[in-house]
Order: structure tokens, then C-alpha cells, then sequence
């Protein structure tokens, strides 16, 4: 999810569910300790509960991260070790770190040291099933006994192989085989430890078909279903998010019109608050490139798409945008009349 999952997208992200978690973009830890750190850990109190997700292999460094993420308070670090790209293999960190648990278990524990062992902010990981050909089941249950017996207690795991060589990371989201057993498999060997699965989910039925005791295992619930891209491109599946998963009363009324027109409110308070600021002022396409899926499905979609992608538009103010892609089309008001 690099450069998609930022602070403007999470915000809207919380405008259709006020309890799911959360994740940052994976940011690594040179950027962080070395780079523009503001710019890259800023939120909103309003996205909590939120979680750092971070690149990286160096234990001291990671620790470091883990200590300013504890200090800026959020919710969660997680240590990415599921992303295949050649890019993220070069820093020698992402899936190919599952061939160095040991490794993985230092990071771990020094982040935890780190923190104090600090229980309102977890250190998690997210990893897959297997690197390249390795399709034993075996591989995977070895790593997340590895890596839990140094502190980590909750594991977020894709359920496909990460290919190193010769897929994309596109290619690596579809041509693996899913396999949700090994997940449900997971659970059933350390039922002690949280068990989340991600891949290949694209509808709330298929979030909700592997919460279900014994949907794959007998006798096995996981614990969690993370969701990437289905929930940013068709992002109004969030908004039944809070009453199928945790409980609450359906939300009546809610529409995805009053969804726009609370990021639109927020866009335009940002763009007064960080005029002048050094680390960039936010431009309302920065925000609103995130909300695009909002009417997928819909009749007058695309044009609305159409409107919001306009960079012609972009020194417009934010309010007056919106008021443009609501405005029906000619051909449309001349027929009704």
C-alpha cells in the first residue's frame, strides 16, 4: 500500500468505520531516523486506532523507530516482512526476511525491549505463507514459533508465497496460490497468539466466511481479517465494517454523500492549516485522489471520477469542486425537462 494508506486516505477511512484499525503506508526506518521524520509519522487524532507499519532489518534501528512511534502514540508498530518487491529486497527487508526468523525475532525483541513491553502498543508482524517454491506448511510454523517466542504475539499473515525473482509485486498478489488453510492451520497450532489473514478478500461475505468457527479448520476461529486493496478501491464496504465486526447498530442514514462532504471539510481545514509550512502544503488532489472509489457501481460515477481527476480544477477551492461533481450534466437536465 506505499504511497496509497497516508494520513489523508486514513482519515477518510474513518469517516466509514470508527473501529477498525488502521495502517500507515510501510515507511522504513532510514526514512524515519534520517529523514523528514514529521512528515512521515504526522496523524490525525482522529484515526486512532492506528499503526506504524515499518520496513526494516537493523534491531537498533528499528527500536529507535519503535521508541518515537511509542512517544507519538500509536496504537501499533508493525514490522512488514511480506512485501516482494526488488526495490524492498535491495534494503533487505520486506518478505525476504523470512528466511532470517532469528533475525526477525532480534527486531522483535528489541522493539519490545525497547518499548517497555509497552501492551497498548504491540509489536506485530505481517509475513506470508513461504518465499518462492517453498510450499511446505511447515516453513511458515517454524517462522511464527520463531518469531513469538521473542515477544510477538499477534501475526498478520498473507496467505500466499512471496516469488522473489520474476513476479511484480502485482503479480505476486495473484499468481501465488492462496492458500487460507495454512492460516487456519496457524491458529490451530498456537491458539495463544492473534491470527489475522489477509489476501485475496474482496467482499465483507468473505471477510465475515473466515471469522466463522470451522470455516476452513473444525474448531479453528481466526481472529481478524486485514483488507487492502478491495477496501481502498471500493471503499463504501467499510461502512457496514463497524456493525458486521465489532457489534454496533447499523449505521441508519449514513450515505456516502455525507462521507465526501466530511473528508471535503477536513481537505479544506488542512489546506488553511498547513499553508506556509515547510515539510508542504496539502492541495485538495493530494486528499481527494483517495476518495475516488467512493461511488464505484453507481450511476454518474465516472463523471464524478471525472471531476475530482480534473487538474484544471486544482486551484479551485475544495467545496466548489464538489459542488461541480454533483452538478448534473446538461444532456441530463435538458431530457428530464
Amino acid at each position: 500500500m506505499l504511497d496509497w494508506t497516508d494520513r489523508h486516505c486514513r482519515v477518510f477511512h474513518r469517516q466509514l468505520s470508527r473501529h477498525a484499525r488502521l495502517y500507515t503506508e510501510m515507511i522504513t526506518t532510514g526514512a524515519i531516523i534520517h529523514g523528514q521524520m514529521h512528515r512521515f509519522l504526522e496523524y490525525s487524532e482522529q484515526e486512532h486506532p492506528v499503526a506504524l507499519q515499518l520496513g526494516g532489518s537493523e534491531p537498533d534501528d528499528l527500536a529507535q523507530c519503535a521508541r518515537i512511534a511509542q512517544q507519538m502514540g500509536y496504537d501499533e508498530v508493525n514490522l512488514n516482512c511480506g512485501c516482494p518487491s526488488e526495490r524492498v529486497q535491495r534494503g533487505a527487508f520486506g518478505a525476504c526476511l523470512m528466511n532470517e526468523a532469528t533475525l526477525v525475532a532480534d527486531c522483535v525483541k528489541a522493539m519490545v525491549d525497547a518499548t517497555g513491553g509497552d501492551a497498548r502498543m504491540p509489536i506485530t508482524v505481517k509475513h506470508r505463507i513461504g518465499i518462492d517454491q517453498i510450499e511446505s506448511y511447515d516453513y511458515v510454523r517454524d517462522f511464527v514459533g520463531t518469531v513469538a517466542a521473542a515477544g510477538c504475539q499477534v501475526f498478520i499473515v498473507h496467505a500466499r508465497n512471496a516469488w522473489l525473482k520474476g513476479l511484480s509485486p502485482k503479480e505476486n498478489r495473484e499468481i501465488p496460490p492462496l492458500r487460507y488453510e495454512f492460516v487456519h492451520q496457524l491458529k490451530r497450532d498456537f491458539p495463544h497468539l492473534i491470527i489475522v489473514i489477509n489476501g485475496g478478500l474482496a467482499t465483507n461475505d468473505q471477510c465475515l466466511a473466515q471469522l466463522q468457527p470451522g470455516a476452513v479448520l473444525p474448531n479453528v476461529a481466526l481472529d481478524g481479517v486485514m483488507v487492502g486493496r478491495a477496501a481502498y478501491h471500493t471503499p463504501w464496504m467499510m461502512a457496514e465494517w463497524d456493525h458486521l465486526f465489532f457489534g454496533e447498530a447499523p449505521r441508519e442514514g449514513y450515505t456516502r454523500e455525507m462521507a465526501e462532504a466530511a473528508i471535503v471539510d477536513y481537505t479544506a481545514a488542512e489546506m488553511v492549516r498547513t499553508q506556509g509550512l515547510a515539510h508542504g502544503e496539502v492541495r485538495w488532489p493530494q486528499v481527494m485522489r483517495h476518495v475516488l472509489g467512493l461511488y464505484n457501481g453507481l450511476p454518474g460515477a465516472r463523471r464524478w471520477r471525472q471531476v475530482w481527476s480534473d487538474h484544471k480544477l486544482k486551484h479551485h477551492a475544495v467545496h466548489e469542486v464538489m459542488a461541480l461533481a454533483h452538478q448534473r450534466p446538461a444532456r441530463a437536465e435538458a431530457a428530464e425537462a
